[in-house]
C-alpha cells in the first residue's frame, strides 16, 4: 500500500511540472509522531567490510552475507522496518538526497536532451561547509558517474545508502514508474549494494523504495536482506520543481529534531536543490539544528 499521506503528482520518466512541495516522492503530510526510529543494529547477515575502488567497479554477482554491524543492519529473515524519523531528542537532522536512474533517464543522457543528472553544486556546498549528508544511491546512478560516487565515499561526513538499481516501483499505482514485479526485489536490491560495495567510505543497510512506495509484501521480500527502509518526514518537492523558495519553506516549515529530510542530487530533474539548500542550512542554524549522518540521527538518545 501507498501510505495516505503521499499524493501521486508526477514520475521520474514524465516531464511533470510540479511547483512548490508537489514531488516525485511526492507532496505529504508528515506522519504523526510516534515510535518510528530504530535504535542500534542488531546482528544481521550483510556483505563484509568493503575497500575503496580504484576503477569503476561493474555489478557482479551477489555473494553469501556475512554478519557484521552495518548501519541500518537488521535481523535477516524477518520484515524490513520502515522509519521516519529519529528520536526528538538533541538537534541533529539528516539530509538525504536520493540519485535516481532509470533507463529512460540514460536514454535522455545519450540523446542530449538532458545534461546531468548529477548536481555537483550540491557536493561543493557540503563540502565547503563541512556538512555531512546521506546519499541514496541507485546501482545505474553510480554506473554512470563513478567518479561522482567516489567522491562521495571518499568524504567521512558523507554515508552510502541503497536506492534500487533502476529506480523501478515494486507496488502498483507508483508516479509512473518503470515497475518489476515483487519477487525480483531483493535481487535487486542485493546488486545495488554490490555494485556500491567497492567505494568504501561509511556503508550502510539502509534502503529507500522509489517514490517511497511499498507494502507487506514489498517489506516482506527485503527480510533476506537484513535492512532498514528509510522513509523520511519532511519532503522537500524538488523533483521538476520551477522555483527555489517552495522547497525551503516545504523543509523549514516541518523539521524537527530528529528529522529525515528528502531531496534529489538528480539535477536535470531537481534543478532548484542547490539553490534552497543554502538557506535551508542557513534555516537549520538559525533554528539550532544541526545536520548529521542518518545513523547518528537514527540511534541518538
Amino acid at each position: 500500500m501507498i501510505r495516505s499521506w503521499l499524493r501521486p503528482l508526477c514520475g521520474v520518466l514524465v516531464a511533470v511540472v510540479v511547483v512548490g512541495s508537489a514531488a516525485c516522492t511526492a507532496s505529504r503530510v508528515p506522519p504523526p509522531d510516534g515510535p518510528v526510529f530504530v535504535g542500534s543494529p542488531t546482528s544481521s547477515a550483510v556483505p563484509s567490510s568493503v575497500a575503496s575502488a580504484t576503477a569503476a567497479p561493474t555489478a557482479s554477482a551477489v555473494p553469501a552475507p556475512t554478519v557484521s554491524a552495518v548501519p541500518g543492519a537488521t535481523r535477516v529473515g524477518t520484515r524490513a522496518p520502515v522509519v521516519d524519523h529519529g528520536p526528538r531528542t538533541g538537534a541533529k537532522v539528516a539530509l538525504t538526497f536520493d540519485a535516481d536512474m532509470t533507463d529512460g533517464m540514460l536514454a535522455s543522457l545519450r540523446a542530449g536532451r538532458v545534461k546531468s543528472y548529477a548536481n555537483l553544486r550540491i557536493l561543493d556546498l557540503l563540502e565547503r561547509e563541512e556538512v555531512s549528508a546521506t546519499f541514496f544511491l541507485t546501482g545505474k546512478w553510480v554506473q554512470r558517474y563513478p567518479d561522482v560516487t567516489r567522491r562521495i565515499a571518499d568524504n567521512p561526513r558523507f554515508e552510502l545508502a541503497n536506492h534500487t538499481y533502476g529506480h523501478a516501483a515494486f507496488t502498483g499505482d507508483c508516479y509512473d514508474l518503470p515497475s518489476l514485479p515483487v519477487d525480483e526485489l531483493a535481487g535487486d536490491v542485493a546488486k545495488t549494494f554490490e555494485v556500491i560495495k567497492p567505494y568504501g567510505g561509511r556503508q550502510t543497510r539502509y534502503f529507500r523504495f522509489p517514490g517511497l512506495c511499498h507494502d507487506a509484501a514489498t517489506l516482506d521480500a527485503l527480510a533476506p536482506l537484513g535492512v532498514t527502509v528509510v522513509d523520511g518526514d519532511v519532503v522537500s518537492g524538488d523533483p521538476f520543481a520551477t522555483a527555489w523558495k517552495p522547497l525551503v519553506r516545504a523543509v523549514l516549515d516541518h523539521v524537527r529534531p530528529g528529522s529525515v529530510v528528502i531531496m534529489h542530487v538528480t539535477e536535470a530533474n531537481a534543478a532548484m536543490t542547490d539553490e534552497a539548500l543554502p538557506h535551508i542550512l542557513d534555516g537549520l542554524r538559525e533554528r539550532g539544528l544541526v545536520p548529521a549522518p542518518l545513523s547518528e540521527v537514527l540511534t541518538t538518545a
